[in-house]
């Protein structure tokens, strides 16, 4: 199976260098130069994939008084559609997994060494398998096995009698189309080696997890960090598919007129894509600079929703918001991009949600990289004294425990200041779904987002929380109606409550106002 790949990638990909232009012997081509290229391209599994084409959509900002989605719009103009698929789809990591396929997933039990979990079972993370199985549409878990191993750094990772008995397993199972090892990254030669010992496909976490994002991806953000997050799985490959062409004499051939070799002409390829990419992702980048910009002068508070995936996160800032437009789906990383809804507190102080990808376990670090750009409005928080971070747990969970931790490792790995981190809110979601559940941890907030259970103290506590960090203050102040008081009041503060008293033309206003704030109006209209 691999050795024929391995022909069909090279003879094409030999075919088509050899007609290149002069051009194409520059090591490093500037952004505009590299379309010229792209037909070189090709799949490292033998052919030009053809894949699905996902539609492109908008993370709609939800306006909600005062606030506007004119500026959330312009990002989505800011950066060219077809560019962004064209590098979404060319070239991609993990090829032939779309459609169905009947999945045997094998997790390999490591009983001691720093290859050990210590923080949870081998059960709890088959479970975590499966789900990130059935997360994918057609796709089915056949059967399962949990394997106990002394050598997980070994090509074949178990030893010879279980690996011998495991591979009868597998062939025995009727209907197998792939293999999920539970790990988080094999080695392109046990890939390889475990291949040919099974006869079908075999996936480690690391390949699975990139076609999860690879089917939920949206926007032009997530589908860029897709592709850089794909960069390291191609360019060991090639180092690895090189090496196997070096055994029959052609790896380190020069190709014709080029005066480059196959492998030299590939990672060049490779470092022109991650360059294009990562130009394209600092465009985006700045301009999604601009709009934080633009919120942090509006004076909107921003509240970070936060945890691992699956956990109700958007499911809570439905609950928060009424966003109607909000569909939260059950299943594992159905966020793959950051949004941001616009809600009120009961004081009706306007607030900015903000959803972010979930957090898992044993994430490889290249994707934990390049998703962290997605937690920016998380780091960027800790700049700002008026924003807070909201933590939700799914406590019925099993594992409710070792999530919380892999979150907050997660945090600190951001540098988010202790400041931030201490005023964080603790949410216990699905509160519901766990038999005479008992509050036992002090200064977390019992919710159950989908049956709207323990929104209101929430929504208490947030707003205590933020207008103690902005130095707001609730004022009752005396008005003239005959002034513009009144209006100017509306526009630069939050009125809670009018009282007109007609006798005297005045009125007692009730508002939520910040110390600069109250300082201009002072200045404007005296005290009150």
């Amino acid at each position: 199976m691999t050795s024929l790949r391995l022909v069909n990638v090279w003879s094409t990909f030999l075919l088509r260098a050899c007609s290149r232009s002069s051009a194409a012997r520059r090591l490093l081509l500037p952004c505009t130069q590299v379309a010229a290229n792209r037909h070189l391209r090709c799949s490292f599994d033998g052919s030009i994939q053809q894949h699905r084409t996902f539609t492109l959509s908008t993370c709609t900002f939800r306006s909600s008084g005062d606030i506007t989605d004119e500026e959330e719009e312009e990002e989505e103009d800011y950066v060219d559609d077809s560019e962004v698929e064209e590098l979404f789809t060319k070239q991609v990591a993990t090829p032939g997994l779309d459609g169905q396929h009947s999945v045997f997933i094998v997790h390999p039990d490591v009983k001691w060494g720093s290859r050990k979990q210590h923080l949870t079972t081998a059960t709890l993370m088959m479970a975590e398998a499966e789900g990130l199985v059935n997360t994918l549409d057609n796709w089915r878990v056949v059967d399962k096995v949990i394997l106990s191993t002394k050598t997980p750094e070994k090509k074949r990772i178990f030893g010879k009698g279980n690996f011998q008995s495991l591979s009868e397993k597998i062939r025995q199972t009727a209907g197998v189309t792939a293999v999920f090892v539970n790990v988080e990254r094999l080695s392109p030669a046990s890939e390889r080696e475990l291949e040919e010992a099974w006869g079908v496909r075999v996936m480690d976490r690391y390949s699975v997890v990139l076609h999860i994002f690879r089917c939920n991806a949206r926007t032009k953000e997530a589908k860029l960090q897709i592709s850089l997050a794909e960069i390291p799985l191609l360019r060991s490959r090639l180092r690895n598919d090189v090496a196997n062409l070096d055994q029959q004499g052609g790896g380190n051939r020069y190709i014709s007129g080029s005066g480059e070799t196959l492998l030299e002409v590939q990672q060049r390829l490779l470092k022109e894509r991650e360059m294009k990419i990562c130009a394209v992702l600092e465009k985006l980048k700045k301009k999604r600079h601009l709009l934080r910009a633009q919120r942090k002068h509006k004076e909107f508070p921003i509240v970070s929703v936060l945890g691992y995936t699956n956990c109700g996160k958007t499911t809570l800032i439905k609950a928060l918001t009424g966003d109607s437009a909000l569909q939260p789906r059950n299943q594992l990383f159905a966020t793959l991009d950051v949004t941001v809804h616009a809600g009120r507190l009961p004081s009706r102080v306007a607030v900015l949600y903000i959803d972010t990808i979930g957090f898992l376990s044993q994430l490889p670090h290249q994707l934990i990289d390049s998703f962290s750009a997605t937690l920016e409005d998380i780091k960027h928080s800790a700049s700002s004294s008026q924003d807070l971070l909201i933590h939700v747990r799914d406590i019925s969970h099993p594992e409710t425990v070792n999530q919380k931790v892999n979150v907050l490792n997660v945090l600190k790995n951001l540098n988010i200041p202790e400041r931030l981190l201490s005023s964080m809110i603790e949410v216990h979601n699905k509160i519901d779904l766990v038999d005479n559940y008992e509050h036992s941890e002090p200064g977390a907030l019992p919710t159950s987002a989908l049956a709207e259970r323990g929104l209101d103290p929430l929504r208490r506590v947030i707003e205590e929380k933020i207008l103690s960090s902005t130095g707001k203050h609730i004022l009752d102040l005396t008005v003239s109606l005959s002034s513009a008081q009144l209006s100017w009041l509306y526009k630069e503060a939050t009125v809670q409550e009018v009282n007109v008293n007609p006798e005297d033309g005045s009125a007692v206003v009730s508002v939520i106002i910040s110390a600069a704030a109250y300082g201009r109006y002072r200045k404007l209209f005296g005290s009150s």
